[in-house]
């Protein structure tokens, strides 16, 4: 806990208190009152011991999920090639630590904005109060031991770029989503609102305090551009996955499998699916869909199956076989009306079976529409039914994109391609 009389003043994150400051008309700039207030923050400078990378994440790791995954690999791949690597993450440090520094800066920024502004916002409380916490747990960790640090997320790439500022480290930022563009896109924040400025702030020094950014796709390019990064900064690097689909056979049956893999979630699209399904259900003997994964979504999507009276669907829940039920598959199928880079596509790439897929973020990249597989247009469940029932009904253009996707896959998408890769822009920085 942090024990002062003084009036409190946030001495971190200056930018993020001038981007409401500007919001809310506030004309006395705070950078310049808060630059002597922040250097009691900052550790002394140590000097290297050797070469060592620090993964850094503003979620839960490990945990189950797609970055947690990501992390993990990369993690592994670059152990093989002989570096030390850290992950450092939320749940790092003692959680009933965490919750009283948590509860700390609530009351305290709480109070700041109410007497700055007049009113606070929950969410910016919520998320400041957070990225305080963190920041006062990582002062005290060494960083001067690490030859390169790379931020996984917005949040961690804010915290890390102001704990740098006195170790001069080289910073990278992989983003996994589309940060704030996604909110506006979805209408979950208001255009032009005290949120939009926040966490666009938030957005834009994380860009600007990393060395260089490391996306997993093309896609992010426009809109890391419209935050102030400049292409050369970008590195594009797909991700690669090491995937164990080889010890599976294909076994030889009357039934064709179609699966979908993905969080049960409006934005992966399942309903389309299953109204496509509908309109061709009569062309669906001897057709088994397979819907694994789990989430919010389920009941909605069941009751949907029920009253479209399909009889050939089967809800798995989450599975820890993967390569397995994938090796049993004929078409896999991703619905997806918003994503970056799916895994599972990937999963599908390397498991020799047909794709079906849409035009979401960075799938146009890794697939190639009628070479390695097939590409829709999102939420377009009559196009999505033509090219099922096409797949259904052609085992032999079934064949001829599961054999191009899974060349493709083995040439780009391998860990050791993504890590290779990875490491020649640490090199590049050092």
């Amino acid at each position: 806990m942090i024990e002062n009389d003084q009036p409190f003043m946030p001495a971190i994150f200056p930018y993020l208190i001038s981007t409401l400051d500007q919001y809310y008309g506030i004309d006395q700039p705070i950078e310049q009152e808060l630059a002597t207030k922040r250097e009691h923050f900052y550790t002394t400078k140590i000097p290297n011991k050797k070469l060592k990378i620090l993964i850094t994440t503003f979620w839960e790791y490990p945990l189950i999920g797609g970055l947690q995954k990501y992390i993990n690999t990369l993690k592994i791949g670059l152990e093989n090639l002989g570096h030390s690597v850290d992950v450092i993450a939320l749940n790092s440090f003692s959680p009933e630590e965490m919750k009283k520094l948590r509860n700390h800066f609530s009351e305290e920024f709480k109070q700041f904005f109410l007497n700055r502004y007049g009113s606070f916002n929950e969410k910016i409380l919520h998320n400041i109060s957070k990225l305080s916490s963190y920041y006062m747990m990582l002062k005290n960790f060494d960083l001067s031991q690490y030859d390169i640090i790379h931020a996984q997320d917005r949040y961690t790439a804010n915290v890390l770029g102001m704990l740098n500022q006195s170790f001069q480290k080289p910073l990278l930022f992989t983003p996994h989503g589309f940060m704030t563009q996604n909110r506006l896109k979805f209408n979950l924040m208001e255009e032009g609102s005290v949120e939009q400025n926040y966490f666009w702030a938030i957005d834009s020094h994380a860009i600007k305090n990393a060395n260089q950014v490391i996306v997993l796709c093309d896609i992010f390019r426009p809109i890391l551009g419209n935050l102030g990064a400049a292409d050369n900064k970008i590195t594009t690097v797909h991700t690669g996955i090491d995937f164990g689909v080889g010890n599976f056979q294909k076994k030889s049956r009357n039934k064709t499998v179609i699966t979908c893999i993905a969080r049960l979630r409006p934005r992966k699209g399942h309903k389309y699916l299953f109204e496509a399904l509908a309109l061709i259900k009569d062309k669906l003997k001897n057709v088994e869909v397979r819907i694994v994964g789990d989430g919010e979504m389920r009941k909605d999507l069941e009751k949907q199956v029920k009253q479209l009276r399909l009889k050939n669907i089967t809800f798995l829940g989450s599975r820890n076989d993967i390569p397995k039920l994938l090796s049993e598959s004929d078409i896999f199928v991703l619905p997806t009306t918003s994503d970056t880079l799916p895994l599972s596509i990937i999963e599908a790439m390397f498991s020799n079976q047909a794709i079906l897929t849409t035009n979401c973020g960075g799938i146009p990249e890794i697939i190639e529409d009628n070479y390695s597989g097939i590409i829709v247009e999102p939420a377009n469940y009559k196009q999505l039914a033509d090219k099922l029932l096409l797949l259904l009904q052609k085992k032999s253009l079934r064949e001829e994109l599961a054999q191009n996707a899974y060349a493709y896959a083995q040439r780009h998408l391998t860990v050791n391609k993504m890590v290779r890769k990875i490491e020649e822009v640490y090199q590049s920085l050092l």
